[in-house]
């Protein structure tokens, strides 16, 4: 996993639910040691001074008893492109966004959601509401038979390390021969990670073939996940907070490879 800044990106358009982005990336950047970065995107260069006084004024209450420093920063662009390509600018540890945290945009929960999210080296954490809990030590990572479920153990080490996290694996129940090799090949080759790395995990089967996403929402809300961890979004009603893995190429190290060679 390449170098990164000292910044956790927030993004932030006023709304109840950028103030629930900012909580859970408090959380997360006094654990990891991390300031942060308030990202808000405007139609034009002339709104930037004034939103950088109106976000300043804000947030300055979330920031008052704590040593974490805030960072703003207001671009002009759009939210499909200028997010990531911030991100990218600040080799952002991780972004935080708020389900409605794009002003003007009705979900993100969505196919924009995904076109924000294409292309960026960091993660997204994608949330709904206010912290439950301000740590990330279950988190749910269901596996399919796509190759991309290998990608993400490099930051579930990352989490492991920071966090202590337990893994809960859940697969998919099918039938299809096809589908189970591909499935038993990924939790092979995450297994094996896991062990290297003494991550605690758990693994799970789903007792019905149907709605994987849904009964991944499920099972994370039987167990009180703090997180699910996955390759895109998944929508939830119960409010979990997602962490996605954009799919690029990436190295391992050792003799782990995206190919699980």
């Amino acid at each position: 996993m390449e170098e990164h800044s000292n910044l956790v990106l927030v993004t932030w358009d006023f709304t109840d639910k950028s103030v629930f982005a900012l909580e859970h990336a408090i959380n997360i950047a006094k654990v990891i040691n991390h300031d942060i970065a308030l990202v808000n995107i405007v139609k034009k260069e002339s709104e930037v001074a004034d939103t950088e006084k109106s976000i300043a004024e804000a947030i300055r209450e979330k920031f008052e008893n704590v040593s974490i420093k805030a960072k703003i920063i207001v671009r002009a662009g759009t939210i499909f492109t200028t997010i990531a390509e911030l991100a990218a600018e600040i080799n952002a540890r991780m972004v935080v966004m708020g389900t409605h945290g794009i002003r003007g945009m009705q979900k993100v929960l969505g196919s924009w959601a995904l076109k924000v999210i294409a292309g960026s080296k960091s993660p997204f954490i994608v949330v709904q509401d206010s912290p439950k809990r301000d740590t990330l030590r279950n988190v749910v990572l269901p596996v399919t038979f796509k190759k991309e479920n290998k990608e993400c153990v490099n930051w579930a080490n990352y989490f492991a390390k920071k966090y202590g996290t337990k893994f809960y694996i859940i697969k998919a129940k099918n039938t299809d021969q096809s589908f189970i090799k591909g499935v038993d090949s990924n939790i092979y080759f995450i297994n094996k990670f896991f062990d290297s790395k003494n991550i605690r995990y758990d693994i799970q089967t789903v007792s019905v073939a149907g709605d994987f996403a849904k009964e991944t929402v499920a099972y994370a809300k039987e167990i009180k996940a703090d997180a699910i961890l996955v390759m895109t979004i998944i929508a939830n009603t119960e409010k979990i907070p997602v962490i996605c893995i954009n799919p690029r190429p990436i190295k391992l190290g050792g003799s782990f490879s995206a190919s699980g060679a």
